[in-house]
């Protein structure tokens, strides 16, 4: 995207401007002005131009000047293009010509004063605002101070077209690039410098004489005071200016105020420095007419300008001859550029296709020694090695012969029915084929009967995990003495009931409860009946009474 498409932004125009164009009387015919809604890009109906509230409050209303739409034409650039600060450049000159030289704006006279120049910065180049007027260095004028700083706030002005090319504005266009013109630099030719130079030599007495002295500031404070717009298209001249009946007047006076404030808004002028009220000099109107011989002679002078349309065309014409001219040395330097390179590439191809055959023939001769040299290294190996292959197969053709002989020597049996080694092997043969019916069997009958046994332990794989499966973690003695150390205990209680003695089962532990040689008659009684008493108690005598002894 280029530069100038990164400056246009949303207009945001506030409500102390419309007040003061509504004072300025801007917006006092219907439909002059239309303000833009939410666009960011400017987008402006039908005949109607691009302009800002900076340019409006210094002298711009619609229709516009005929100087400035010949200004226009003649520099190739649009209103938009202008920086707020040239507006006021031009606003003071055709105030000056008028009310105070008497003569129409005049074109020879500008090219004496003015030059154009683009405004742009080393790293961006301006389209709104990117031309400036400058005054030139070599002349004596105006010391007008403008602020540095140009607001953005635009808006549409309607202009009627006209009936000629060079006083139509063209349309608006906010990509058009900024094409610099002979006429921006254009000078007043001898004949135009001899028949202004009485308007130079007045211009010097306005600004010089001592206690009339006349500023731009009070030119701008003159147009402004007087409620006339000086780049609006009017029906009389500002020499004939006849006061509040003025038909060119927008509005009524401005408050001294609202004149003072709108003054140091377009001025670098501070809260310090004086506004003027007045000009030092008096400007011409109807109450000040110009003198008889000054306004023939400054007529004449006007008249012999020949105009900017024939200056256009003129320049317009010698710019197609030279932009054709120009096109046609671009097309033929492009051309012999293209011829240029293509010699450059031909003969650096060239070199390098020679470079390429000398380094290609030196290897190809060197390419034949080394295969020269391979073959004959190659011929020599292969008469070695094929000698070194007879000789390993004739010495592998000996060996294989006494092997044969030999393992034939060694293994050849003279008794075959009698030899013990033949028998040993059938007897191994078949007993290891009963053998291993016999452990399919017992792998057989082992999947049957260990599932019984071990319903919830996987079938083991070698014959050491079916030793651990029937090895028991738990001590089975020790199971065994505590059973039998039940039926001891609960016979022990069944004889101490059948005793009928009190007893503290509390402290049934401490033997001295009990009648020892009482106690030993019921045990030695009891004894040789025991197992008639276990059956009385319902608990079934073991086979081995001996094993409960040592509990009893």
């Amino acid at each position: 995207m280029a530069a100038e498409d990164l400056e246009w932004e949303r207009s945001k125009i506030s409500n102390q401007d419309l007040n003061m164009m509504k004072k300025l009387g801007l917006m006092k015919k219907e439909d002059a002005i239309r303000f833009p809604s939410e666009e960011s890009y400017p987008n402006p109906p039908m005949e109607y131009r691009v302009s800002f509230v900076d340019h409006l409050i210094r002298g711009l209303s619609a229709p516009i000047h005929d100087f400035l739409r010949g200004l226009l034409f003649v520099y190739g650039i649009q209103l938009h293009q202008l920086t707020p600060n040239s507006i006021l450049h031009i606003s003071i000159f055709i105030t000056l010509c008028e009310c105070f030289l008497g003569i129409p704006p005049n074109w020879a006279l500008w090219k004496r004063i003015f030059l154009l120049r683009r405004n742009a910065s080393r790293n961006a180049t301006y389209n709104i605002g990117g031309v400036v007027i400058c005054v030139r260095t070599d002349v004596d004028y105006f010391d007008v101070k403008f602020p540095d700083s140009v607001q953005k706030k635009w808006l549409y002005i309607h202009e009627e077209s006209a009936n000629s090319v060079e006083h139509n504005i063209i349309p608006f266009d906010g990509n058009a690039k900024i094409q610099r013109r002979r006429s921006w630099d254009a000078e007043a030719s001898e004949e135009e410098k001899k028949a202004t130079e009485a308007l130079m030599s007045r211009i010097r007495q306005l600004q010089n004489t001592r206690g009339k002295e006349l500023s731009g500031v009070q030119i701008t404070a003159y147009f402004l005071r007087i409620r006339v717009q000086p780049l609006q298209a009017r029906k009389n001249p500002l020499w004939t200016y006849a006061g509040v009946n003025d038909a060119n007047r927008l509005s009524s006076d401005l408050s001294a105020k609202d004149l003072e404030k709108l003054i140091r808004r377009i001025s670098r002028l501070n809260k310090k420095d004086h506004v003027p009220s007045s000009c030092r000099v008096e400007p011409y109107s109807s109450t000040n007419p110009l003198p008889e011989p000054l306004i023939k002679d400054l007529l004449r002078i006007g008249t012999q300008f020949v105009g900017y349309r024939e200056y256009a065309s003129k320049a317009e014409e010698k710019l197609a001859e030279a932009n054709e001219r120009a096109n046609t040395l671009a097309q033929q330097l492009e051309q012999s550029e293209k011829a240029r390179k293509k010699a450059e590439s031909d003969a650096v191809g060239a070199r390098a296709e020679a470079d390429k055959a000398k380094a290609d023939a030196a290897g190809v001769e060197d390419l034949r020694k080394r295969l020269h040299d391979a073959e004959t290294s190659l011929s020599e190996h292969i008469t070695a090695q094929s000698a070194r292959e007879e000789a390993i197969l004739k010495r592998l053709r000996t060996q294989s012969r006494r092997f044969v002989a030999r393992t034939a020597q060694e293994f050849q049996l003279e008794e075959p029915a009698n030899d013990p080694l033949l028998d040993a092997l059938s007897f191994l043969e078949v007993h290891g084929s009963e053998a291993r019916e016999g452990i399919d069997q017992a792998k057989a009958g082992l999947s049957r009967l260990f599932p019984y046994f071990f319903p919830k332990k996987e079938e083991p794989a070698t014959f050491l995990d079916l030793a651990k499966s029937f090895n028991s973690s738990e001590d089975l003695g020790l199971k065994m003495r505590q059973e039998n150390m039940k039926v001891a205990v609960e016979s022990t209680v069944a004889l101490v009931a059948d005793s009928q003695q009190t007893i503290d089962w509390m402290k049934v532990g401490d033997t001295n409860q009990i009648e020892q040689s009482r106690w030993r008659s019921l045990i030695k009684a009891a004894k040789p009946n025991m197992k008639k008493i276990l059956v009385y108690l319902g608990i079934k005598p073991s086979s081995t009474p001996s094993s409960s002894r040592p509990e009893v």
